[in-house]
Parts: C-alpha cells; structure tokens; sequence
C-alpha cells in the first residue's frame, strides 16, 4: 500500500501501482470526469501514470494550467493526425502548447491557408469521435529511427535527444506516433470544441539558414461556451490592435527602411513624453537620481558583465580602432560605472539610480509585433544598491511602486518569483539568499505569487508582474531582480559603519518595461481611446458655422493658455461630419459652439463619458477638464 497526500492533506492509501485517473476516479465522478493530467510531487505527468510510492497528489483539470497544457498537447497532437490522414507527405516538426491553444510546425507541403482549416477541422472531430486511446511507451534510439523513418525533423530531434542521454518517449493515438515527453489527455475523446486560427511561417529551430515551415495555431476547450467565448475575445482584439490603431490615430508608423525600429509621430510623442513626465514625477518622490549612459560600450565591459558569454547572440556590436564594441541590451553595467565615479559610504545607501536607456536586441524577423516585439526601444530601468539589511526594504517599496502605477491605468496583475536558471552565473548559496529575500519582501506584503522555476535572469532571481487588460489578455511587463553577481564582477564596494569595505547588493527594476510595449499594451487596454491626461488631443472646439469660428478660436487660445491640449477645426465641412471624425480619433471632449453658445459665453460639451457633458461656461468646463487632468482620472 502507498499514502497518497490529496488537496487539503487528505491521505488515503491505495495499491501500489494504481494509475492515477483511478484515484481520481475514487474520490469523485465528477473531477474524474473533467481531470487532464495529474501533478505526482508537484511533477506533472499523464492520468495513466501509475503511484508507485508514497507522494503528494494533485488531479489537474482544465482549470489548471498543467490541465489545459495537457488538453493544448492532445489537440496538438489529433490536429496533426488529420493533417498526416488529409497530407501524406507532411513533415512534423514540433507541436508544443502554449499560454493560450497550441501550434505545429509543418513542411513538406504547400503552406497551408485558412481556406483549408474546415477539412482539416473536420478530420480532428472524426478522431476525437472516434474516442482513440492516448498511449506512452519509452523507446530506444534504434526503435525510433524506425518509427520515424520518413519523418527527418524527428529524426534530427530523436539523434538530438539520445545523444544528451534523454530517456525517449512517443505517444501513440491510433496511425499516429509522435517524438513527445507529454503529458497527454487519456484518449481523444477527451476533447471537444477545436478551432484551427491562423498560420504562419516559421524556420526550423528558428534558425533563418534552415527550412521555411508552415506554423499552424490552434485552440480548443471542454466547452462550446468557452470556445465562443474566446473566439469573440479574439475579434474584440483585433478591433484593439495597437498595429491598426496606431495607423489610424497618427501615433507610431512602422516601415520597410527599419524594421523593429518603430517612428513615433506627433500624436505618439505626447503619449510617450506624457508617460516619460509620470515616471519622472513618482520617481522624484520616491527618491531616484535620474542618470543617463552611453548607447555603446566596448567588449571588455560586456565581458566584465557576462553579456558576451551569455547574450552576444541578442547584441549587436562593431569595431572601432580595432577594438569590439556593443550597442547595449542592458542599462545596467552602465548604472554600475555610475555607482563606481566615486566612493560610497553606508550612509549613502541605499542608491536607487533610475534611466530611460535607449537598448537594442537582436530579434528574429519573424517575431517582431508592432509595438510589442521591437529591436530597439526604451527601457524605463532603475539600480538600487543596497545594503543586505536593505534588501526587504527596497524590493517591499518597488512592488508598491508598481503597483501604484498599475492601478492608475486600471490593471490587475500577478506575480511571478522566477528562480534559477541552467545558465546562470555564482554561486548557488548567492542564488538560494536572492530567491529567499525576494520570498520574504512578498510574504510581509502578503501578496499571493506564483514560482516560475528556472527562468530567472542569468545573474540573479526576479519577480515578474504580469499584467491583465481591460479583454483578459496577460502582459508581463514590470520585473524586479536581485543581483548578488554583477556587483561581484564589477567589485563594487562601500565602507560599512565598522570602516571595512562591504559589497553592496543590487536591485534591478523596471515598472512600464519597454515605453513602446506599454503604450502598445495601453492601446489596446482602451482601444486606443486613453484618458484624458494622455490622450494626445484632449479638446476639439467645433463651430457650427464661419460665423462662430472667431469664438471657437478664442476658446482653445484660453484652454491652450492652461495647458489644455486643444484644436479648433474651422473647416468649411458639415458639423456632422467633424463630430464623426473626432469620434473616430477618440478625441475625448468637443465643444460645439453656435450663436447660443457664443452669446451666453458657453460651450455645448459632448463628452465620451455622457455624465461629463452638457452646456457649460469655458470657466466651469476648464476647471473640470483640469481637475480631471491633474487627478489622472481614468
């Protein structure tokens, strides 16, 4: 017999040996019913996986994310099926599941186009019908290559694998073996609604030198309900497209001459200035020095640092005087060459240094978007250098930062506590201190987090904040990272109180992340109608005629003069035809103003939020535009 600890700490035994879809089956129809996958000592794995020891266990549903990415993989894998049963002479790359659905990478045919998801769809229903078992079984190098004969990016991944000493798995539905770790549902009839979205082209292991192939995404969930309901998400998204409204509101334009390297305008030079003005003003208050360094270093500093053993690939660097330099992708050895101008006393800790660095990444082609994935962009970045008994402190006074900021635009987010990664640099004890600070400053917040184990930052461990907009989309955008290995390589130091010289630690920290992905986000999260303390036009005057366009221009000379960002539009069109095209340009306030207007010394105020509109004097409505503007009212 085995003690199985279940949710709640629960212990019932069980045989040795029984799977556990059988023990989920014992404690109810119901969860046995929705289960996908099983988490045996917090390690995911299939239903069919048998409990062999005592353990701690978890039944999974769609409701957790090691259930939905069990559902995603099978859909994977069943849409690959059709495709191999419709496409004989397909190849099979990888199919993994993603936050949201799942893709297959897929040559050896003409690139697949929405025209040909119905048939396709139609194939993927058949199997999950036919209610196909879902089988695991390890095999040998030499089974594989067998298995996979015809199949030569499987092979590539097979020899891969076996040759860093993997144990090989496949997963077996019916005709259909694939290369796969999993977990995977019990059978196919475990899914239910499925819907192929879109495809796209993707080269074979990302490398631009190899194969073009057909990427094809996917989504499906347990309930009809639940796919509508994504689907209207996904339309109600692309109405919100930062891409498209950034065209059509003249904020950023993106071209042929610099791709990545987007060319905000005007308009989208306010929205950028007016967030850059925020930053400062908060920072100011919470007592950052603002600093600003170079755009390019040389090599050794970047060695010094570790970004030319462990980021070089992400930077791009030139010779000057026969010497390798780099643009940089980090503001922070910069911030450290600051730190270190001059000595440092205990008394001047903590040192919280914050810069708009300009850094530039090298980033596929394929996977630049809009605003969101660029190469070059402005990283709102902060180093605090901190005594030890500082760190809580400082990591308590970031998130509150943060989290100030985020409430003003009306974001919820989540936490995420990144640990260590495989290639990461110092000692583990450094890194296992970092993690337990970073537990701790969160415990006494009492904030809930979630552990993301082994994506934290090469030198050090990091909370990542991940933000919800207003459709249900997550971004991850602030960070904040503890660093016990930069300050190290850089051998900076203080005098403590005892006169000896101490290593201080450092905080790296971002709040909006990249500029340009915030306010791509910010697009997106008000459909590119932000509030009026940022939007780029707050006021349009609108006379009804030639004859009122002398106090429709006295009116925005006064509002101007308060420091409205106002315009008059004087043009011989229908005042049908203006209010439209403010509309459209998500102007937040126009003032219509006639001949009652103008002799009564008012204005006809149509406001976005209709509460706010009505006739008003210009001094009511100034002082309501202008309370509204300094409260950052949303």
């Amino acid at each position: 017999m085995v003690k199985v600890t279940l949710k709640g700490g629960v212990v019932r035994e069980y045989e040795a040996g029984t799977s556990c879809a059988d023990i989920a089956k014992s404690i109810g129809a119901g969860l046995y019913k929705s289960a996908c996958a099983a988490r045996i000592d917090g390690e995911a794995c299939d239903l069919r996986t048998p409990v062999e020891k005592d353990c701690e266990l978890e039944i999974c549903t769609f409701e957790d994310a090691d259930g939905k990415h069990a559902y995603w993989h099978t859909a994977a894998h069943v849409m690959a099926q059709a495709i191999q049963h419709l496409y004989p002479s397909a190849q099979f790359g990888i199919g993994p599941a993603l936050a949201d659905g799942w893709y297959y990478d897929i040559g050896g045919t003409e690139p697949f186009t929405p025209d040909q998801f119905e048939a396709i769809e139609a194939e993927m229903k058949k199997i999950i019908k036919a209610d196909i078992p879902v089988e695991k079984r390890f095999i040998t190098v030499e089974e594989g290559r067998e298995i996979f004969r015809d199949q030569k990016y499987k092979l590539e991944l097979l020899e891969e694998y076996a040759e860093k000493g993997w144990q090989l798995s496949v997963y077996q539905q019916g005709d259909f073996t694939d290369l796969c770790a999993g977990p995977h549902l019990m059978s196919t009839g475990s899914l239910k609604a499925v819907k192929l979205l879109s495809t796209a082209s993707a080269y074979w292991r990302g490398d631009a030198e190899r194969d073009s192939l057909c990427r094809v995404y996917g989504i499906a969930f347990p309930k009809a309900s639940e796919l509508e309901a994504y689907l209207n998400m996904l339309e109600e998204a692309k109405k919100r497209d930062h891409r498209k409204l950034g065209k059509e509101l003249e904020l950023f334009a993106l071209m042929e001459e610099g791709p990545g390297f987007p060319f905000f305008l005007p308009k989208g030079m306010i929205v950028k200035n007016t967030l850059i003005d925020y930053w400062r003003e908060i920072h100011h208050r919470a007592g950052y020095q603002e600093i600003s360094t170079p755009i390019m270093l040389n090599r050794s500093l970047w060695e010094r640092s570790g970004h030319w053993d462990h980021y070089k690939n992400n930077m791009y660097t030139t010779v000057i005087d026969d010497t390798d330099f780099a643009i940089k992708p980090m503001n922070c050895p910069g911030g450290i060459m600051v730190y270190k101008t001059k000595p440092r006393s205990y008394r001047d800790l903590p040192l919280r240094m914050g810069e708009l660095g300009i850094v530039h990444r090298h980033e596929l082609s394929g996977a630049l978007h809009g605003l969101m994935r660029v190469r070059c962009f402005t990283q709102d970045d902060a180093h605090i250098f901190m005594t030890p008994d500082q760190i809580k402190d400082e990591i308590v006074g970031v998130v509150r930062l943060i989290d100030e900021v985020y409430s003003l635009f009306g974001f919820e987010y989540h936490i995420e506590l990144s640990t260590m990664p495989e290639d990461h640099m110092g000692a583990i004890e450094d890194w296992e201190m970092a993690t337990n600070a970073l537990r701790a400053a969160m415990e006494e917040l009492g904030r809930p987090y979630e552990i993301n184990e082994g994506d934290g930052a090469f030198y050090g461990p990091k909370l990542d904040f991940h933000l919800v907009d207003a459709i249900g989309r997550t971004w991850q955008c602030g960070t904040i990272q503890l660093d016990f290995q930069l300050p190290e390589r850089f051998e900076i130091e203080y005098t403590g109180e005892d006169g000896q010289k101490h290593r201080p630690v450092m905080i790296h920290r971002v709040v909006f992340g990249s500029i340009e992905r915030f306010i791509g986000i910010l697009i997106e999260h008000f459909a590119g109608a932000f509030p009026v303390w940022l939007a780029p036009e707050q006021v349009r005057v609108i006379p009804i005629s030639e004859a009122h366009r002398a106090y429709a221009n006295q009116i925005a000379k006064e509002l101007d003069g308060a420091g409205v960002r106002v315009s008059s539009d004087c043009r011989s069109e229908k005042m049908g035809y203006k209010i439209r095209e403010a509309q459209l340009q998500k102007v937040p306030y126009m003032l219509v103003v006639g001949a009652q207007e103008m002799e009564n010394g008012t204005v006809s105020v149509r406001a976005r939020k209709e509460e706010k509109g009505g006739v008003k004097t210009v001094a009511e409505f100034k002082e309501q535009i202008l309370a509204e503007i300094v409260s950052r009212e949303r």
